[in-house]
């Protein structure tokens, strides 16, 4: 399976896999930019792409930014539709209580690419029944 990517910027850096076996595609800061404690930005990574057919790309965050600085991907997991071919951008929100620098070069995020199930609507009068039933948050305990 083929992601087909475009550099936007001289700067953008092809995302790639660190390891072998990673799920996660590194996504790269084409720029620098200060992120406030309890603020969010924008940041771009300088590309587009074009999904296969049936997938999405999840924008989730890492797990070394989140641990070390607070920083995270505030609506993670970001989804890119097959469809959007616009420049991709990550949101970043710091959690930590003093401010982030991100900087050019640096990997913010990692892409990860994934099936999509569509599915055929169907409303009807009521639902099957099971143990559970309309027990939402809390409903098993702590």
């Amino acid at each position: 399976m083929k992601l087909k990517i475009i550099k936007l910027r001289e700067q953008a850096v092809i995302p790639r896999y660190e390891h072998n076996n990673d799920s996660g595609l590194d996504l790269i800061s084409i720029e620098d930019v200060e992120i406030e404690s309890g603020e969010s930005r924008l940041v771009k990574i300088g590309i587009s792409i074009e999904l296969p057919p049936n997938t999405e790309a999840q924008i989730r965050p890492r797990s070394g930014l989140a641990l070390k600085h607070k920083i995270t991907v505030l609506n993670t997991p970001g989804t890119i539709d097959e469809g959007y071919r616009g420049e991709i951008g990550v949101i970043l929100i710091n959690h930590g209580k003093t401010s982030f620098q991100v900087r050019q070069g640096m990997r913010i995020a990692q892409m990860v690419i994934a099936p999509v199930i569509r599915v055929t609507l169907e409303e009807v009068d009521y639902l099957s029944g099971t143990t559970r039933g309309p027990r939402g948050f809390g409903s098993t305990g702590f």
